[in-house]
């Protein structure tokens, strides 16, 4: 089974993916994938030079880059991170991806943003609000950042604002039921 993990900033995209791991999924990840890109570059490694590098290679190799670069690396049960573009998702798809979104409300994700303090994004809520809308798209060129029309492909959805146990039991009621 391969599961493509999409969903807004701070939802539990990697609590999600850690859980099927722990199920014996294999984990791969787009941003793993830029993050290669930029030590390639010499670049430091930043959500903004993440987001930028991404759209130039997207703009010059297609909006699939991402998801070209590892579908030779997919094999058994998979978990797949960091899409950006529905290009990508449904690329995925071609090889029998089933799309889960996690979600969470917004103030809980700003809060979770807050406590993970990740160097490089904002902790004011301004600037949480303006990283999130580039994040979804809005305003944003097709090779851009598209993640709410990602969110649009998915199988469904699990609102992640409980316990990490409350996650754990959500993701084990959807798996019974796509698989």
């Amino acid at each position: 089974m391969i599961i493509s993990v999409v969903g807004p900033i701070c939802a539990g995209k990697d609590e999600l993916a850690s859980i099927l791991v722990e199920k014996g999924f294999l984990r791969l990840s787009l941003a793993d994938e830029l993050r290669g890109e930029l030590d390639r570059r010499g670049v430091e490694i930043t959500r903004k030079n993440m987001q930028d590098v991404g759209d130039e290679l997207r703009m010059k190799e297609g909006i699939d880059f991402l998801a070209k670069r590892i579908v030779g690396r997919i094999e058994g049960n998979c978990v797949i991170t960091g899409f950006r573009s529905p290009a990508e998702v449904k690329r995925l798809r071609e090889f029998g991806s089933k799309v889960l979104m996690v979600d969470a409300p917004f103030d809980l994700r700003f809060s979770r943003a807050v406590e993970r303090n990740r160097e490089g994004e904002p902790l004011d809520l301004e600037g949480f609000r303006k990283m999130e809308e580039r994040d979804l798209g809005i305003g944003q060129p097709e090779h851009g950042q598209q993640n709410a029309k990602c969110f649009e492909l998915a199988d469904s959805i699990i609102v992640n604002d409980g316990s990490f146990n409350d996650l754990r039991e959500r993701i084990d009621e959807v798996l019974n039921a796509i698989s």
